[in-house]
């Protein structure tokens, strides 16, 4: 079988560029993004993923960030449309998991409406590279009994529309993408529904890069903590008493690791 005929003309894979690090990228992610004619690529994708794209194929930044959208939705749907119509053979990259926070359904909604083939390959999330270049399990017997992944983007100056009750469980490990510029209500949200305030916080800029930092704090602390980091770099928060477990000989010990209490 050749690349190409992996993808047919007009097919389009939205694919989990996963965390950033290549190597964490799936094999049927690396074979797919041979096999295209086109890559659309989020702002959040790798440049050692976008490395990985052969000399030849089309590359097209759609990339969004908090406050810098390059591309609206809408267009980037219709761009996909375009390229698909006219016969091309796409691939999607969105970082991480295009199942997670990824707006996937609004751009397979977009391309099943003109009747596209269209399939999804997975990609692993950055709640997953945070724990474990840290060394510790999201879920943990007898301290942590269940996961909950929220986002805390919401338009400027709205306040975010989260059931805090349900998230302020003691016995959960919470991971929350996009939450630097809401770790102050956050915080404070999250202690007034009675999570304590010592409740501890791992804050993970860059997870799974060679650049990337972690910073653990506790729940009161975490708005404090969060001004240690530039603005523009890919955050991640996980918060739970999991969060303290973590083994310190991790394989990501070489990052810098600071504790506030």
């Amino acid at each position: 079988m050749q690349p190409n005929d992996l993808i047919a003309p007009g097919e389009v894979w939205l694919v989990g560029a996963g965390p950033g690090d290549p190597d964490l990228l799936t094999r049927k992610a690396e074979k797919l993004i041979a096999a295209a004619d086109i890559v659309f690529y989020d702002a959040l994708v790798g440049p050692g993923v976008l490395d990985l794209i052969p000399a030849g194929i089309e590359r097209v930044g759609v990339g969004k960030r908090s406050g810098r959208h390059s591309k609206d939705q809408q267009t980037i749907d219709r761009m996909l449309v375009a390229a698909s119509l006219a016969g091309k053979r796409i691939v999607r990259l969105k970082g991480g998991d295009p199942a997670m926070f990824a707006r996937t359904a609004e751009e397979m909604a977009s391309l099943c409406a003109i009747g596209a083939k269209v399939y999804v390959c997975p990609g692993i999330t950055a709640a997953s590279a945070a724990a474990a270049s840290a060394g510790l399990s999201l879920s943990l017997r007898g301290i942590a009994r269940r996961v909950q992944f929220i986002t805390a983007h919401s338009r400027k100056g709205q306040a975010l529309d989260l059931d805090w009750k349900a998230l302020a469980d003691p016995a959960c490990t919470l991971a929350v993408y996009m939450g630097r510029d809401a770790a102050p209500e956050l915080s404070r949200a999250l202690m007034a529904a009675g999570l304590p305030a010592a409740t501890p916080a791992l804050i993970t800029c860059d997870a799974s890069l060679p650049q990337e930092q972690r910073l653990r704090t506790r729940l009161d602390l975490m708005p404090l903590v969060m001004e240690a980091f530039a603005e523009d770099r890919p955050t991640l928060i996980l918060i739970g008493e999991a969060v303290a477990q973590a083994c310190t000989t991790s394989v990501g010990a070489m990052a810098e690791n600071i504790s506030i209490r």
